[in-house]
This record gives structure tokens, sequence and C-alpha cells, in this order.
């Protein structure tokens, strides 16, 4: 009876914990365009394999596409100093509270100077009491249904991000809806509510925009969830032109 109560244990919290904190470079050259650095600090549910799939992704982009790609699971190491050496900072499914003051801090003075930053996924579930940061973000995870297939509308496909993209199409995965949506956003894809079940934000359900704010750049993406995602041709070059935009000066 032990054993069975000590495997339930492990397994409710197996979603709620996170290896040891580091700092790696996962790609790297001296001809490159420019850097990004990858944040996947989590204090509440961890994406492990959307974590593990979307650092190969972006680490192949980067070699792909000449930027460094630099990875870590620590707010700790966002100091003035590595972040004098990064373009972009993409937030890969991180999860609630992850910055202390002094870290908010730099992160904000980042943007100011020009920064780009890349939202993946539960990047709007992240930081629910910084409020510049929601504006930055573009709004927060309220709820969502479960896993299931949904049409996508392209909204705008002028943006490097969307150009490749048909009018509607179709792709399965966990579908958020949102709260406190910063109505500077740029829309570039929504949600058809009548695609699927558990839509709460009604006919203009964004999934993905981008906007300038506070003297960066700022792109997001409700997709990702999946770890079968960062294997879709259409999301990889959804992803890559972020990055392209946010990296731009």
């Amino acid at each position: 009876m032990i054993l069975i109560f000590s495997i339930l244990i492990l397994l409710s919290t197996i979603n709620f914990s996170q290896k040891k904190e580091f700092i790696q470079t996962t790609f790297s050259s001296k001809k490159s365009n420019f850097s990004v650095l990858i944040l996947s600090e989590t204090q509440g549910f961890v994406h492990h394999e959307a974590i593990r799939e979307g650092t190969k992704l972006i680490t192949k982009l980067g070699s792909e596409n000449n930027f460094n790609v630099t990875h870590t699971n620590s707010s700790k190491f966002i100091s003035k100093k590595e972040l004098n050496q990064t373009d972009v900072i993409i937030f890969l499914c991180t999860t609630l509270d992850i910055f202390n003051d002094d870290e908010e801090k730099i992160m904000e003075d980042f943007i100011k100077k020009g920064g780009g930053f890349v939202g993946i996924h539960s990047a709007t579930d992240t930081e629910y009491d910084w409020k510049w940061y929601g504006k930055l973000v573009g709004g927060y995870f309220k709820n969502h249904p479960k896993i299931q297939k949904a049409r996508i509308l392209t909204v705008d496909d002028k943006h490097i991000s969307t150009s490749h993209l048909d009018q509607s199409w179709e792709i399965t995965d966990e579908w958020y809806n949102f709260n406190g949506l910063n109505p500077n956003i740029n829309v570039l894809l929504n949600l058809d509510e009548s695609s699927y079940n558990g839509g709460e934000n009604g006919e203009n359900h964004p999934i993905t925009w981008f906007h300038e704010f506070d003297g960066g750049k700022s792109f997001y993406t409700g997709l990702g969830h999946r770890a079968e995602v960062y294997q879709d041709k259409r999301f990889i070059k959804l992803l890559l032109g972020g990055i392209l935009y946010a990296s731009q000066d």
C-alpha cells in the first residue's frame, strides 16, 4: 500500500519538476547574424517534450539560418552581461512566476534597448503579477479544452512568419483561451471556434500575433504544446519568421 501511494505521489508531481539549473550554448558560429537565448524555466506545469523538441528545433534553425543559440532553464542566468550578448530572448513554454524583481528590471531594460522577444505556448501562463510582461507577451492564459484538431485562419499573410500559410488550415494542439489581450497586438492567426470545442474568445480568437512594445519587438504563438507540432513544416516556418522578426533593429 505504501509503495502504491509513493508511486501516485511521484506521478502527480512529475509534470511539476525541473532538472538541475543550467546554461549551455547549443549552436555557435563566428559568422552569426544575431544571437538568441532560450529560457525554459517553469514554476508550474513542465512541458517536458515541448521544451526538448523546441530547443532542438531552434538550435537547428540557428545552424541553418546563421544565428547563435543558448539555452537555460533558470532566470538566474538572465544577467545584464548575458543579455548584452543577446538579440532575442525566447520564452519556451515557461510557466508562472520565474523572475525576481532584479531580473524583471534587467528584462525590461533589454526590451527598452531594442531587444526582441518570442513567446511560445505557455509564455502566456507566466508572470501574472508583472503587468509590463503581460503587455509584452500580449495577453494571459485563461484555460484550455482538451487537445483536439482546430481550424486556423490566416489573418495577415504579409508578415515574414505567415507568408507561407494557406488562408485556412488545420492542426492538432492544445488551444488556449486568453484574458487581458493587449489591444495593440497585430493578429496574424485566429482560431475558428466553430471548428473545435471549448473556445471562449469568440469570433476574434487570436492564437499568434506580433507588436512593437516599449522599444523592442514581440512575437507570440499559442501553438507548441504537442511535441509533434515542432516537426510540422508550417509551424517551423512560422517560428523562424517570428524569430527573424524579433531580431530586426
